[in-house]
Parts: structure tokens; sequence; C-alpha cells
């Protein structure tokens, strides 16, 4: 793959992980305290909006695996999602000074569709760019990579906008219009650049009659995607689990101040954007599925020594960030890019080019990951009897073994299903020779 190609492609995560940060933590407070819509109802409009948003991810797959416009299957998807996504983030932080439910109802689930239209095609098409078992690995680290950017851009927004005296409501308003500012400049550039109408997308003869249930009952006898999705649904836990309770257990366990807790969240993702070319340089010698096993190892050893830090470990509890980091750039370049193999081997499997799907499906997991870390973790400290105003030591400890060991024991799980997966650069190239053969009708 070029590079000006591989640039083009990876711009766009820049802009679309700007806003997620005022979308996922500003936007309660913002609408349910300072716009005075109340936390209960701001909280039932956003959880509507986000279960629309879940259940539109298969859609958007399978549209995008069926209906292109002169032979390109995800721009315009992509081209049509990126301007209903810049209009909903313009009309969500930059409200009116009066709104109703129905106008964070409408624009959420406005902007949430748009997310969709953008990302699941913006997935798939990464997949399909190259058919190299490595290569399929530096277009995910470099998108992940600029997805992580983009996180660490919206911090600095907010803290440089607090240093020259604005406001939150301000910050959130600068970090909207430099994500639409930068989505007008990147998605287009993109479309231009980046090849989708002649990449050797396969159209065999039975992906255009197969029902769509059809469609879902194959894939649960696709076994690498079952096992890969399951392992990838138990690392979102993992990982989501310790990202609910960060704040706390800063706060109530470790005792970190307010520029403290700042300062970790800079150094974690930074460890992310360093690490991610170390882990694709590994991937080329070890394999895929093996460094991403390493890398949960390392995690799952980092974490463990959690509860052994006393109050006040602050600089001890950095190096925990740095080690936990590098490995969140593992977790997001490497698992995407062997459900790209695992693609093909449906393509072999069963005829038809389903990529959409299966990617909209990996979306749909990580979106429910996301919602059972946080359904898992508060319930079941108040469950215990954690207090967040006098925790106490049995809270403190309650809290350390949720935020750190649990997590601990989904790695572990997760590494158990990874470990021997059947896709190996050896095995992907053989599938590549058979389904280049069928598509040929030289297959027997």
């Amino acid at each position: 793959m070029q590079t000006r190609s591989l640039l083009a492609y990876s711009l766009p995560s820049f802009a679309v992980t700007l806003p997620t940060i005022p979308i996922y933590i500003h936007l309660p407070t913002l609408y349910g305290v300072h716009l005075e819509l109340g936390l209960a109802a701001t909280g039932l409009m956003l959880l509507i909006s986000r279960s629309i948003d879940t259940l539109t991810d298969p859609i958007v797959g399978i549209l995008s695996d069926r209906f292109s416009y002169k032979g390109n299957y995800r721009k315009p998807w992509i081209a049509a999602g990126s301007v209903i996504a810049g209009i909903g983030i313009y009309k969500l932080l930059n409200p009116p000074e009066v709104v109703d439910l129905y106008f964070l109802l409408i624009w959420s689930v406005t902007l949430y569709i748009g997310w969709t239209l953008v990302a699941v095609p913006y997935l798939t098409w990464g997949a399909e760019l190259s058919t190299d078992y490595n290569e399929r690995t530096t277009i995910t680290t470099c998108r992940e990579l600029g997805g992580i950017i983009g996180i660490l851009a919206s911090g600095a927004i907010v803290a440089i906008a607090a240093f020259h005296g604005l406001s939150e409501l301000d910050s959130i308003r600068l970090i909207a219009w430099a994500a639409i500012f930068a989505g007008g400049i990147t998605i287009p550039y993109m479309l231009f650049y980046v090849p989708d109408a002649n990449i050797g997308r396969y159209k065999l003869s039975r992906s255009v009659n197969r029902s769509i249930l059809n469609s879902c009952l194959e894939l649960a006898s696709n076994k690498p995607f079952i096992r890969l999705i399951s392992a990838w649904f138990l690392n979102g836990l993992a990982n989501g689990i310790p990202a609910v309770l960060f704040f706390l257990y800063l706060d109530k366990v470790l005792g970190a101040g307010e520029i403290q807790r700042a300062v970790l969240i800079v150094i974690y993702f930074s460890a992310a954007v360093m690490a991610m070319p170390i882990w694709l340089l590994l991937s080329k010698f070890f394999g895929k599925h093996k460094i991403w096993c390493y890398a949960m190892l390392l995690a799952v050893s980092a974490f463990s020594i959690v509860p052994l830090l006393p109050e006040g470990s602050f600089n001890s509890f950095v190096v925990i960030c740095i080690l936990t980091g590098m490995c969140l750039g593992a977790d997001l370049s490497i698992p995407p890019a062997i459900q790209a193999d695992v693609v093909d081997y449906d393509k072999l499997r069963f005829g038809g080019d389903r990529a959409g799907l299966l990617f909209a499906l990996w979306g749909m997991i990580t979106k429910l990951a996301l919602a059972c870390s946080v359904g898992i973790a508060f319930p079941v400290l108040q469950w215990l009897g954690f207090q967040t105003t006098e925790p106490g030591e049995y809270g403190k400890f309650l809290l350390t073994i949720l935020y750190a060991l649990i997590p601990v024991g989904f790695k572990i799980i997760t590494v158990v299903i990874i470990w021997s997966f059947p896709i190996t650069s050896k095995k992907h190239q053989i599938i590549r020779q058979r389904l280049y053969g069928k598509l040929r009708g030289t297959d027997r």
C-alpha cells in the first residue's frame, strides 16, 4: 500500500475520535446539570440513543456490503455519515440556552447514526486495502494511532482552554469545531485518494441470494470468528472495568489530586502511541495473535501489582500506567488486523463477501463490552456496600480488587482463547491462494 494512501486512510480517525471525550464524559453533566434536564432524564435519553446506535451497526454493515455507487461500497456511506455526524456534533455541543429532552434525543441519535455510517465501512475498508497478513497490521496501527492522537488533542484543548480562563462549555464547543474542521479536510482527502472500487473485493455468487437470517446463522459456525469475537468481548471487559473505575480508584485509594489524574491520563495514552510501532514490528516476527497474548500478559503483570501499592504511590502508579498504556496500543492495533484475516476465511468457507457485517458485529461487541463494564462495576460496588463518601479500608480493598484483579481474570481467559488461534501467517497465505483460485474458477 502506498504511503500517501495509508496516510489518507488513517487521518480521518483523528477527526472521528476528537469529540469522544465531550460526548461520552461531558455530555451527561452538560445536559443533566448545566442545562437542567436532570441526571435521570438525561441518562434515559442517552440510553435510548445508545440502544438505537447498537442496533444500527449490522444494518449499516449489510448495506455497505450489498449496495454500491459506481463500484464503491464504502465511500458513499462514509461521505453521508460524515455530514450527518458533523451536524449532530454541532447541535449537541453547541446547544441553545433552553433545551428539552427531545432536543437531546434527536441530535444524539443523529450523531450516533452518522458515526455508525462512518465507523463500520471505515473499519471494513481498512481490512480490504491489503491482502497481506503483516501489512494489515500496519494499516490498523496507523489508523488507531491517529485515533489516540485525537483523544490526546481533545484533552489538550480542554487544558489550554482552562489555562486561558475559558469555561468547560467553551472548551467543548472548541472541540466540536475542531472535529468538524478536521473531518472536513481529512475525510474528503481520504475519499479522493484511497481506492475503493478496484481493490480486489470478492463478490462470489452465493453472496447475492443469501438471506440475512442465513448469513447470521452461518456466522455461528465460523469458529475463528466466534473465537476472536469472544476474546474481543472479554478483553473489552478487562479494559472497560478499570476505565470506569479509574478516577474513583485514584481519588479514594491512591489519593491522587486533579492535576495528577490529568497527568496520568496523558501518560497512559502517550505510552499507547509510543508502543504501537513496537507491537507492529514484533507481530511481523512472532505472529499477530501471539504478540497480542504477550501484550495482555504484560498488562496482567502490571495490574497484579496494583493491590500492593500503598496510598500516595503516585510514581509507582506512573510505571503501571506506562506498561498498561503500552498494552492498550496492542489491544487497539492487532485484533482488528486478525479480524481482517477472519474475513478472508469467511469468504473461502462460505462464499461471498460479508466484511461489512463482520465488522459491524465487531462494533456491536465493542459497545456491548463498554456497556457491561459500567453495568458490572458500579452495581457490584454498591451491592458489596461500598460508600463513596467514607469507603474505609474494606471499601478501598473492594474497589482495588474490582479495579485490578477482576480484569486480570478476564485477560487470562482471553489469552487462553487466543493463544492457539488457527489463522497464522502461513495458513492465511493458503487461504488467500485458495480464495484466488476460487475466484478464477480453478478451485476444485
